[in-house]
């Protein structure tokens, strides 16, 4: 007898954890209830307690760069003397280097190994950048009795893959502009509304104060930053060589700041890149976990549709190229919308395209490319619309927290 060894593809493997990890969810409740029960039936009412794992407040940061994005939220929570748990799927998560009275710190690792955690906490409110609950390997816990989204970008409410936002409670946004395809796709797919609350940017409230602590460099070389997109149709892996080396014979001063996905999903095409320019010194690679070193830094901005374009040009009112503004819309809630993404639409308003043409030229195209009051005034329109509520994302977002728990609860109680 021949045994062949069994091949299971990614999608089927995907399926299957999703498939076991709710099985064990169930069990792990059910078993749970039945002791509950049993202790209320031996020991009375008062054998019925409290669950000691419950915990009134809970951030999930997937990963260490979302830091900034919660650091407002915390700091808030601190300040106002109230306990939050806070799971992060990076070791060195910079939580770990401060001393927090009231936040409680755990590492609780990455991927399926931390949703099998989250999916059977017990909790109040949880707040994550995290999209797909519900869809993939993150569910929604029996638990919990509300699950919020809170942006990491000021861009659409609708770029995240099919079905980001749709079995949130409620989602913490930018600026009001995101509600409208939140609710357009709510209609579509017969969906309960979410509570939308617009409290501004945390994360760049963070970059505005660090990056005013920054000192100018001494002796400033012009300096262009390509910071891109990821996947087939970003700026990296649509041109390559094709727009760097131009770039790198005109001997300015380029930085190349990657997307960090691409260093998960497109290691080969970096790896060959900085293998070709690893002797030309007049380009540097930018692989810090804060971009406002590099934005500082920066006189001009290439890019494609990235989110980096309004870090850019909401922080340093700086002018910024776009080469390539098209993207696959398919894969992404935003294609049930009919309409094109508000961060493309705005990017052609407030940016100067250039073509694959215009490569062999690039100093030239970048030496007359010019800024203006008006595109300094639609910058300005512009970041007033997705960034409101300046410096004070972390408080509202803590306010909302608090008063939504508040309201769960005596909801909760008027209902006995």
């Amino acid at each position: 007898m021949i045994f062949l060894p069994l091949y299971i593809d990614p999608g089927t493997g995907s399926m299957l954890f999703s498939i076991l990890i709710g099985a064990a969810a169930t069990l792990f409740f059910l078993a749970k209830a039945l002791f509950l029960k049993l202790k209320l039936i031996f020991a009375g009412k008062k054998g019925l307690q409290e669950d000691k794992g419950y915990k009134n407040y809970v951030i999930y940061c997937e990963d260490k760069r979302y830091w900034t994005v919660f650091q407002p939220v915390i700091e808030e929570f601190e300040k106002r003397k109230i306990e939050l748990t806070y799971y992060t799927g990076s070791k060195d998560d910079p939580v770990f280097q401060n001393k927090y009275d009231y936040i409680k710190s755990e590492f609780i690792g990455a991927g399926n190994v931390a949703y099998a955690k989250l999916n059977m906490i017990s909790a109040g409110i949880v707040l994550m950048t995290t999209p797909g609950l519900q869809v993939y390997q993150l569910k929604r816990s029996r638990n919990v009795k509300h699950y919020s989204h809170i942006f990491h970008s000021c861009t659409d409410s609708t770029m995240y893959r099919l079905f980001g936002l749709d079995y949130f409670d409620s989602v913490l946004m930018t600026g009001d502009y995101q509600g409208e395809d939140i609710r357009l796709l709510e209609e579509q797919r017969n969906l309960p509304k979410k509570e939308l609350v617009t409290v501004g940017c945390t994360y760049l409230d963070v970059l505005k104060e660090k990056m005013a602590s920054i000192p100018d460099e001494e002796k400033h070389e012009f300096t262009v930053l390509v910071s891109p997109s990821w996947g087939k149709s970003a700026l990296l892996g649509l041109y390559g060589e094709k727009l760097l080396d131009p770039l790198v014979k005109s001997n300015m001063k380029i930085i190349v700041r990657p997307h960090p996905q691409s260093r998960i999903s497109e290691k080969e095409m970096l790896d060959r890149l900085h293998e070709r320019y690893k002797d030309n010194t007049n380009l540097e690679w930018d692989n810090e976990r804060d971009n406002i070193y590099s934005l500082k830094k920066a006189d001009i901005m290439i890019s494609d549709f990235s989110g980096i374009v309004y870090d850019y040009t909401f922080l340093c009112d700086k002018p910024v190229m776009y080469a390539n503004s098209d993207m696959d819309l398919l894969p992404y809630d935003i294609y049930d919308t009919g309409h094109d993404p508000w961060a493309v639409t705005t990017l052609q308003k407030i940016g100067i395209p250039i073509n694959e043409s215009d490569f062999e030229n690039i100093a030239e195209v970048i030496k007359n490319a010019s800024d203006s009051p008006e595109l300094a005034k639609l910058r300005a329109h512009y970041k007033a619309e997705a960034w409101q509520h300046i410096g004070e994302a972390g408080k509202l977002t803590a306010e909302f927290m608090v008063s939504k728990l508040a309201e769960i609860e005596n909801e909760k109680t008027r209902s006995r």
